[in-house]
């Protein structure tokens, strides 16, 4: 009897030990590399115009820093779509010393606007009026946040990294096939903002040349007289006799007050990653760090990937934490956000209490109020680390695809329709019929609240990933399945990026998954849980640009096939 008894204690000795070992092991290590990989450096854009340049800078001695003035300012001129100077973006860095930060140079509202810009005389919503034309535009931040990041880190004159962007407009750039399909796309209505003769040259076919001259002679300005020229000289007289001409608010008074905001990112651990991510008046960290959080306890990698359980488990944390976004976030400089209680731990538990794996929590039994705000998908992303190990993680944006579609042809470049990024009415149904939330109510010079997630990923002290993407709201949950891919999953970067991904952001209250890689069995037992899947078509969620460091320091590019973008390096 005492040896079954010894061997009954033996079996459940060695089932604790393997119970125990699953509970507390790390993710698997990633694959082996199936994207680009290079041995020093590498910069991962939507163009590849883009990061041929930023790799150009850096092989002259340039730092992250540098080829991150050379990759904006290029993807003004290749990606007009989203690239700009009359926008305005995010960045998050990581120096080589372990040193971190973030800049905002988000564009902001001038100084007439006021909350009830966009109602009409009964206070319902005037259509169009804060997306289409001079309108909807802020005061753009992109040439300010350049110059900034210049001053602070860059190696080289300002001058030469960004005479190689000059010849870009000079030599022109060649459409491709995606970027054809998008001037089609849209070419009515830049027509109908700017009228027939407009110089943006917007019908054309793949392998046609595009060239913008009056970019040029702009850029040539701001590189012989610096920030200035866009804010208080010939350029900003330009623009904002332009703007206002066309009906708009933003005056040189405006242009001449913009600064840009150095900013303490959002830091956070996961497991054994540390995170780096953008702060407010982005929701990008804060909301990625509570999903993160809510999903830490639980073992995905048993669970496996996209499976029922995964996609149940990201789907309720990310229900949660954006009716939190929309409610408390805004520009921290105007509004107070209790980031102390929103990203507790005592908070973050008491937030998934009610989840269950059996049902789907209905999104109007999960508290707060505001509904989100819609914001455009027409973004991009840059990815950047040099070879003494800095890395800049960079999204900007126009707002809407092309922006406002008001083209100034004297000097170039689209205008945004970023005001469209307020809540035009608190409180009550906008032109899209969703709520908006006091907290991102118009005032003058502040910034609108942005998904935008610029990130970046240590582990063990090192640097790890640096990884974002366009997409709008769906921005945050796709940077976070792409840094779960990897880490959950043993995803190499490339594998990462290419990935199906899906998207709930509490509401509506539906999961959106992308058009393939989702079979209807998956989608049925979700269903019979109690949720409600898109009907539609949804081709894509994202395009994520993101480089992964190797274990023997070598880079690895995962550059979205959904868009044209490339990794470069050397």
């Amino acid at each position: 009897m005492s040896d079954r008894l010894n061997h009954l204690f033996k079996l459940l000795f060695a089932t604790f030990i393997l119970i125990t070992l699953n509970h507390c092991k790390k993710a698997e290590p990633p694959s082996p590399p199936t994207g680009l990989v290079t041995e020093q450096a590498m910069v991962v854009s939507a163009r590849k115009e883009a990061s041929q340049i930023g790799v150009e800078i850096l092989k002259k001695g340039g730092n992250a820093f540098d080829a991150m003035v050379g990759t904006e300012l290029a993807l003004a001129v290749a990606y007009p779509f989203a690239g700009n100077l009359g926008g305005g973006g995010f960045m998050v860095y990581r120096k080589n010393n372990g040193a971190i930060g973030a800049l905002d140079y988000r564009e902001k509202a001038p100084l007439s606007a006021h909350k009830d810009m966009y109602l009409d005389s009964l206070g319902n919503v005037i259509p169009g009026m804060s997306t289409v034309g001079a309108t909807g535009t802020g005061v753009p931040g992109t040439v300010a946040g350049i110059f900034a990041v210049h001053k602070r880190f860059g190696n080289l004159p300002i001058t030469e990294i960004i005479q190689p962007v000059i010849d870009l407009v000079e030599n022109g750039v060649e459409v491709t096939e995606k970027q054809a399909e998008r001037l089609e796309r849209y070419r009515e209505q830049i027509i109908e903002v700017n009228g027939p003769n407009t110089l943006f040259y917007n019908h054309c076919k793949p392998g046609d040349t595009l060239r913008y001259p009056a970019l040029g002679r702009t850029l040539r300005r701001i590189a012989q007289n610096g920030r200035d020229e866009f804010y208080t000289g010939e350029t900003a007289r330009i623009l904002a006799r332009f703007i206002q001409d066309k009906g708009g608010f933003v005056t040189e008074e405006d242009l001449a007050r913009y600064e840009v905001k150095w900013r303490d990112p959002i830091v956070f651990s996961y497991k054994d990653l540390r995170i780096i991510s953008m702060s407010p008046p982005s929701s990008g960290g804060v909301t990625m760090n509570q999903i993160l959080k809510m999903m830490e306890p639980y073992d995905l990698k048993t669970f496996g990937h996209n499976t029922t359980q995964t996609v149940q488990l990201f789907t309720e944390a990310a229900r949660r934490a954006y009716a939190d976004r929309n409610y408390f976030l805004g520009d921290p400089d105007y509004v107070d956000i209790p980031l102390d209680i929103l990203l507790s731990e005592p908070y973050l538990e008491q937030r998934m209490e009610d989840f269950s794996f059996e049902k789907a929590t209905a999104s109007d039994a999960v508290s707060h109020g505001a509904v989100e705000i819609v914001e455009s998908d027409e973004t991009t992303h840059y990815s950047i680390v040099d070879s003494e190990g800095n890395a800049v993680s960079v999204t900007t944006t126009l707002n809407g695809a092309y922006g406002s579609k008001l083209y100034c042809d004297e000097l170039g470049f689209f205008l945004n329709n970023e005001m469209d990024d307020f809540s035009s009415k608190p409180g009550a149904p906008n032109m899209f019929g969703l709520i908006g939330a006091e907290a991102n109510s118009i005032a003058p010079e502040k910034r609108m609240l942005s998904s935008m997630t610029p990130t970046i990923v240590e582990r063990d002290g090192s640097l790890f990933m640096v990884v974002g993407t366009p997409g709008g709201s769906t921005i945050i949950t796709a940077v976070t399945q792409t840094i779960l891919n990897v880490y959950e999953f043993g995803f190499s970067m490339q594998d990462a990026v290419n990935a199906p991904r899906f998207h709930h952001q509490w509401l509506p209250d539906v999961i959106t998954f992308e058009n393939e890689g989702f079979g209807d069995l998956l989608k049925e037992d979700l269903r019979k849980r109690g949720y409600q899947i898109n009907e539609g078509r949804t081709p894509i969620i994202g395009k994520v640009d993101a480089i992964r460091v190797l274990e023997d320091g070598r880079l690895e590019g995962g550059a979205d096939p959904r868009g044209d973008d490339q990794a470069a390096g050397y």
